[in-house]
């Protein structure tokens, strides 16, 4: 039987350009602080797993050096990469390692510089995440070109407008104004997302999450651990899911949502014996903004075709049914996509301890949810966290 675990200590680093730190140098940013904040140093930690994807980095095997240089050599560097969800991998793969009883205690950082690169160079990394022979290589189709067709169908299907993605936007940057280490810290109006750069219409400049450097790491325990550490505010893991679909879009059906994350939603619920209403605040995968939407549906917060509805009536505003991305969101607090689904962590562990300042959703049962998507929908993570 798996042993109950536990998240223990958090950290995040500013999100951002970050050319004034290397990749390991960012690394310890957050590491040092999750070590702070769960009271250990580099001796207690028995496992070390680096989410990374490091395409557009300089170094493109991260792990042993980002271990050198936080002290942790000998602590297992085990490298993990799943797009867009790499964060969320990794944090699956150190709770498995203590649900297991290989370690009592494990840490998982997720760390990315992705603006090493320019733009275009990007863009064409992140197309050939797609399907590179029948999509990208054939029609150069890039990542808000994916969500541009998810987001016309949405549209098309459901009524979904223009506005209604736009409101995403603003209340990303709302909240991204409030906390210090977003990326993007000003305000937008409807207005400006909807008068900005188209890149792939529907999809806008203000429709899309920037390209970020940046680091989060999350520390996981046992329970019996936990006690002899007599940690006085762990937040449990009581529920994970991961599924996967096709990686050919056109083999997928309706794309009006993602079906990895329908099917790791269920998963996660059923693990945790809770339900969607239960959900009190979450962070859900927001890329572009057409994807906040989608995961309104697919996470089961609302019924299908009325996200747009969702946002629109302050649903997913603090005080609302589920607060929703209250740190900024990728949209913009950042996507550094190795450290995103630590980051998320960071965040509804902040938030289940109360400890969210300004940002912090108003809470009766203490039920979060985190949701991290990779690639075009490849693949999904949900993990449910409770104190």
């Amino acid at each position: 039987m798996a042993r109950r675990v536990a998240v223990i200590g958090v950290g995040n680093s500013k999100f951002g350009r970050r050319d004034d730190v290397s990749v390991q140098e960012l690394a310890w940013e957050s590491i040092k602080e999750a070590l702070h904040d769960s009271g250990l140093s580099q001796s207690d930690i028995g496992m070390v797993v680096v989410g990374s994807t490091a395409y557009r980095g300089i170094e493109l095997y991260p792990a042993p050096i980002v271990a050198e240089y936080s002290g942790l050599t000998g602590k297992v560097p085990l490298r993990v990469e799943a797009m867009c969800a790499t964060g969320l991998a990794a944090a699956l793969s150190a709770y498995t390692a203590v649900a297991s009883g290989l370690v009592d205690i494990a840490m998982a950082v997720g760390v990315d510089k992705m603006t090493e690169v320019d733009t275009s160079t990007s863009l064409a990394i992140g197309g050939r995440g797609g399907n590179y022979q029948w999509e990208y290589h054939f029609y150069g189709t890039t990542f808000p070109t994916y969500y541009a067709l998810y987001a016309t169908r949405h549209m098309a299907v459901y009524g979904t407008t223009e506005e209604q993605m736009a409101l995403v936007s603003v209340k990303a940057h709302k909240y991204g104004a409030m906390n210090p280490k977003a990326h993007l810290q000003k305000p937008v109006t409807v207005e400006e997302v909807l008068k900005s750069r188209i890149i792939s219409w529907p999809i806008k400049l203000l429709d899309s999450c920037p390209i970020s450097d940046g680091s989060a790491t999350a520390i996981f325990a046992s329970e019996e651990k936990v006690k002899e550490l007599k940690i006085d505010s762990p937040v449990w893991i009581t529920g994970i899911g991961y599924a996967n679909d096709y990686a050919y879009v056109a083999r997928r059906g309706e794309w009006v949502g993602f079906r990895a994350t329908q099917l790791a939603a269920r998963q996660a619920y059923e693990m945790a014996k809770v339900t969607p209403n239960d959900i009190e605040v979450a962070t859900v995968h927001d890329a572009f903004t057409i994807a906040e939407i989608m995961g309104y549906e697919d996470l089961g917060f609302t019924e299908k075709g009325k996200g747009g509805k969702f946002v629109e009536e302050g649903q997913s505003e603090k005080g609302g049914k589920v607060g929703v991305n209250l740190f900024g969101g990728l949209k913009a607090k950042g996507h550094p996509l190795g450290a995103t689904g630590l980051s998320m962590i960071y965040e509804i562990t902040k938030q289940l301890r109360d400890e969210a300042d300004k940002l912090q959703q108003p809470l009766k049962k203490y039920i979060g949810l985190v949701h991290n998507v990779g690639g075009t929908g490849h693949f999904a993570y949900v993990m449910i966290l409770r104190r």
